[in-house]
């Protein structure tokens, strides 16, 4: 029984190929200012400060290609017929918690419990 409907798939469906789009034009824009950046003199605190910069957008890189990866999954679970419906019980989830998180694929009480277990 499909707990969607084909307006509400293709709200988040749009939603998720906006932010897709968004992140790679982002990762194309950083690779583009990385690439032109030389370090040539300067002292140690202006290296410091640009291997800290570095890092961070090393960093930021890693959040956003796993964000892609889950939008991916995401996606190919919509063309599939399985969106919306959690991956641990079975349940659909509502389209609140997908509207509000397209990426998720647990009900709010699967990864209420997934959370109680990480702190234990």
């Amino acid at each position: 029984m499909k707990h969607l409907t084909d307006e509400q798939l293709r709200e988040i469906r749009e939603a998720l190929l906006k932010k897709r789009d968004k992140l790679l034009s982002s990762a194309r824009e950083q690779i583009i200012d990385t690439s032109n950046v030389a370090f040539e003199g300067g002292d140690e605190i202006d290296r410091a400060d640009l291997e800290e910069e570095r890092y961070i957008t090393y960093r930021m890189r890693g959040r956003e290609a796993n964000l892609l990866h889950k939008i991916d999954y995401a996606l190919m679970k919509m063309e599939t017929g399985t969106y919306g419906v959690c991956e641990n019980c079975g349940a659909p989830i509502p389209f609140e918690r997908l509207k509000a998180r397209p990426v998720t694929t647990m009900c709010f009480e699967c990864k209420e419990l997934e959370e109680e277990h990480e702190y234990e």
